[in-house]
């Protein structure tokens, strides 16, 4: 390691609706300072900006611009809060929401950008969680399926809508011209960096878990063809690129990045990486075993293994996906805080809001010391955690949410720790699916927002029956990038050094309750019943229903 313990990194994570920049001391791991930076036009569902054109169901998009306005906000504001001087820094590393995808010129020119464009929706940013290619995700899978892919099973047996082929297949098909017109097909995990270095370094881990490449390859050209003819040449057009690995340099801070952030020239800039995937790293789980849960809008778990498995329904098992020489696996839930989020937007009366106010409380905090004063089972509900649709271990965005059990006694309580349940019935699908597949769980990790709600994390704790580490920062994901950052710039060995230093987690924060845990698995069982009725053919009612809203819509 260096010797010199001046030195500190930054690390920018860009998260859902805000990008956040902390600055680390390479020495220890202490952050010194942090900002946050929220996006102007936040996430675009509702109406297009500018032409106020009202988007379809399930689309999801941003502005790239945005994402510079965090380089040029919370960085220098993050620098002045950390007191060191900018001569200091000697590297910056990013991490992104994935699969997060810009059209772009051969120059990284977002084409929403161009005034030929502005107008056009795919000229935007393809946000994670635009569920809208879920039909040609449906045909990829079929597909692959038919032809025996061999990298299929790779992916758990199904790709997801959120990812690169099945959102360009969506572009291709919804507006040829602008397919024609996109030169590149670029992570914004890759972009970013590209803005801050001027080089365009596709990272190892959005093209493994997010761009189906495994064994140094994509899927042929005959498959693509096969599902479009002018989809043919998608990878060699528009997707192919060097590959970075995780912690290598992608370069060095142009002079207009360097404007941006007052950070110093040429210092090293990292390969992009995911925000879930960059934060095993910062709670030190670099070993297999050890599944990190990034709780937030969404849930990612991700993890190492030491042997290569096929596990039915995840998101993907790329090799040194996450740390170089261990297998990683990913699997996720489409919507957790979301859910708790709109039910107390959509659904919880004037009256507990107003007692939360007096309480000086927010409607969340209200709801959960409420529900925390019940017993396991007290509501008599069981509910499905598929808002945002399933990503593991279904994967089928076109699944919805259920409440079963209401009463005219039903309080919104009730629904809020039901919900609360079902998200934590959903890791534990997750993690059964994993320990069947000859991949164990030994630990789980919670980073993310919601690991201050002691509630959920106790009732992830009873109901999955592993005890519950916590990360020891509140910024994992910027921590897990200026880990990297640090590895980039020469300061350590590699991510697992720099982990051992830099990296903070509290062991055994919350143990299993046995009764508790008992009470669970009954309410569980009812779970999984309800689980394989709705999402494994028993019954297609979410799916006519999407059907007969897009069908309303259109006319």
């Amino acid at each position: 390691m260096s010797d010199n313990n001046d030195a500190v990194v930054v690390g920018v994570d860009y998260g859902t609706l805000s990008g956040r920049a902390v600055v680390v001391r390479v020495s220890d791991g202490a952050e010194l300072g942090s900002a946050v930076h929220a996006y102007t036009h936040g996430v675009v569902d509702d109406t297009l900006p500018g032409t106020g054109e009202k988007l379809p169901p399930d689309w999801a998009l941003q502005v790239p611009s945005d994402y510079v306005d965090v380089l040029r906000s919370a960085v220098p504001q993050a620098l002045t809060e950390a007191g060191v001087d900018p001569q200091n820094v000697i590297g910056i590393a990013t991490d992104f929401t994935a699969c997060t995808m810009v059209p772009t010129l051969a120059d990284g020119t977002p084409l929403n950008e161009l005034p030929q464009f502005a107008g056009r929706k795919h000229a935007y940013v393809k946000l994670w969680k635009h569920h809208a290619a879920q039909p040609h995700a449906d045909r990829i899978n079929t597909l692959a399926a038919e032809r025996g892919e061999p990298w299929l099973p790779r992916y758990g047996g199904l790709i997801s809508s959120e990812w690169e082929f099945a959102k360009g297949l969506q572009l291709l098909e919804e507006d040829p011209e602008l397919y024609a017109a996109t030169e590149r097909w670029v992570e914004a995990a890759d972009w970013i960096v590209w803005q801050l270095c001027g080089s365009y370094v596709r990272n190892a881990c959005t093209a493994g878990y997010k761009g189906i490449r495994q064994d140094g390859g994509y899927p042929s050209r005959e498959f693509l063809a096969a599902l479009n003819p002018e989809f043919a040449g998608f990878v060699e057009d528009k997707l192919d690129q060097p590959i970075g690995q995780l912690g290598d340099r992608a370069g060095g801070l142009t002079a207009q990045a360097a404007a941006w952030t007052g950070l110093p020239e040429g210092i090293a800039v990292a390969v992009g990486n995911v925000d879930a995937h960059v934060t095993a790293p910062a709670a030190q789980a670099v070993e297999p075993g050890q599944m990190v849960a990034i709780m937030g809008t969404s849930t990612c778990h991700v993890m190492n293994g030491d042997v290569l498995r096929e596990v039915p329904g995840m998101c993907g098992v790329v090799d040194g996906g996450i740390i170089a020489g261990l297998q990683g696996y990913e699997a996720g839930q489409s919507g957790v805080g979301d859910i708790f989020g709109w039910f107390v937007d959509s659904s919880v009366p004037a009256s507990y809001a107003a007692a939360a106010a007096q309480r000086n409380q927010s409607v969340h905090e209200y709801l959960t010391e409420l529900a925390a004063a019940q017993r396991v089972g007290e509501h008599g509900l069981i509910a499905l955690d598929w808002h945002s649709g399933n990503r593991s271990v279904l994967v089928d965005h076109e699944l919805s949410g259920v409440v079963v059990g209401q009463t005219l006694a039903t309080r919104p309580e009730d629904v809020y720790r039901a919900l609360i349940e079902a998200t934590a019935f959903g890791t534990r699908t997750i993690i059964e699916t994993f320990n069947a597949s000859g991949v164990p769980v030994t630990e789980l990790i919670i980073a993310g927002g919601l690991l201050k709600n002691r509630l959920i994390m106790q009732i992830y704790a009873d109901v999955t029956g592993l005890p519950l580490s916590v990360i020891g920062s509140e910024q994992g994901p910027a921590l897990g990038s200026a880990i990297h950052a640090a590895v980039a710039a020469g300061a350590y060995p590699d991510v697992r050094a720099a982990a051992a230093s830099m990296g903070n987690v509290e062991r055994g924060v919350y143990q299993p309750d046995p009764d508790d845990a008992k009470a669970y698995d009954a309410l569980y069982a009812e779970y999984v019943t309800l689980h394989d009725h709705f999402g494994r053919g028993g019954n297609d009612v979410m799916h006519r229903l999407r059907a007969i809203k897009r069908a309303a819509v259109a006319r």
